[in-house]
């Protein structure tokens, strides 16, 4: 039966290449599209709506040319799932706008005790000693070289807790989606983004509004601000199809911590690109994220070790002593005991 499965299209390591690439790619066509210096476009929930319309156009694509099977989900789960992700895209804006930078950070590196506390309540997952180390590790690395001033208000504080809880959520939810339905992650995608689209396209301008006071149809769409916004759109297709694959074939969790790498390239690109400030505070928390993000991935794949270690048969679980203590206390001789069980199922 292994034999008959298809090798994915794409490898783990090109699925973590593709979301590093097309993440860091989106933050600095999106810095170049909305900073004063650039094209002032300071409308994200809008343009994230722009996003998943394209994603949403090429998943149609996609199946329209048998590319890509549809599969059921029922439409008041994808719902639901839309409004979850929609509530986290707003309420980072939201957080990022009432709160310093410093916390929104904050809050974005919380994003990994909240899923992992999630994935234990939701999916009874469990982590050791040596995965929880990393977590820290990762997250004081990534604090040390983003973190600068902390300002926070009651509003944003409640922002933040939302943003935070919905983001943890939806990402946990992409993973049993997928097992649930045994949906790929590109058919996921295609079955959630539409509803996505169509929400942020029609609530995105008023929530910008509230967020910058500016009207989208106000603003004067040259020429190099519209190229920019198509090229962010055509990176959010990779980012998002990256995102989908990722949480599907690892879990919400290596997605967080490994997604940080994203915050050291962006760090790194800004420097080189933008003559953002480089500190030596900068670099050693780069170090140690890094360092942090080797261990964890030593310690999941001890981790998955361990577990196939781990007898699957009820054969290669008895052992000696096991058998004649099952036959005393059934009363069946052990020499027949192997032949009344029948074969054993897979």
């Amino acid at each position: 039966m292994e034999a008959e499965k298809k090798p994915p299209a794409v490898s783990d390591l090109g699925a973590w290449g593709m979301n590093v690439v097309s993440s860091v790619g989106i933050i600095m066509a999106n810095k170049q599209l909305m900073s004063s210096a650039g094209y002032a476009f300071s409308f994200a929930t809008t343009l994230t709506g722009f996003h998943f319309t394209v994603t949403a156009l090429v998943g149609w694509i996609s199946r329209a040319s048998g590319y890509s099977a549809s599969k059921h989900v029922p439409l008041w789960e994808l719902v639901w799932f839309s409004l979850v992700a929609n509530t986290s895209i707003t309420g980072m804006n939201l957080s990022l706008m009432l709160n310093s930078v410093g916390f929104y950070q904050i809050s974005k590196l919380s994003m990994i005790p909240v899923v992992c506390l999630m994935e234990w309540v939701i999916n009874s997952k469990h982590y050791t000693t040596k995965v929880i180390s990393a977590v820290v590790v990762v997250a004081a690395g990534v604090g040390i070289c983003t973190v600068t001033d902390v300002e926070v208000n009651a509003k944003g504080f409640i922002c933040a807790c939302v943003a935070v809880f919905c983001t943890s959520l939806q990402q946990i939810t992409i993973g049993s989606f997928q097992k649930k339905y045994s949906i790929g992650s590109f058919e996921l995608l295609s079955k959630t983004a539409p509803i996505q689209a169509v929400s942020l396209i029609i609530l995105g301008p008023f929530v910008d509004y509230y967020l910058n006071g500016q009207w989208l149809f106000n603003y004067s769409f040259s020429t190099g601000a519209t190229f920019f916004i198509l090229l962010s759109c055509s990176l959010a297709v990779f980012c998002n199809m990256s995102q989908y694959l990722c949480i599907g074939r690892f879990s919400a969790t290596s997605f967080q911590v490994l997604g940080h790498m994203k915050t050291v390239c962006v760090l790194i690109l800004g420097w080189i690109l933008f003559d953002s400030a480089l500190t030596i505070k900068n670099i050693l928390g780069m170090l140690l994220a890094i360092m942090g993000m080797v261990v964890y991935s030593w310690a999941m794949e001890s981790e998955k070790k361990a577990t196939a270690a781990i007898p699957r048969n009820k054969s290669d679980m008895l052992d000696g002593e096991d058998v004649p203590l099952k036959s005393r206390l059934s009363g069946v001789p052990s020499d027949e005991l192997d032949l009344e069980d029948g074969p054993m199922k897979s």
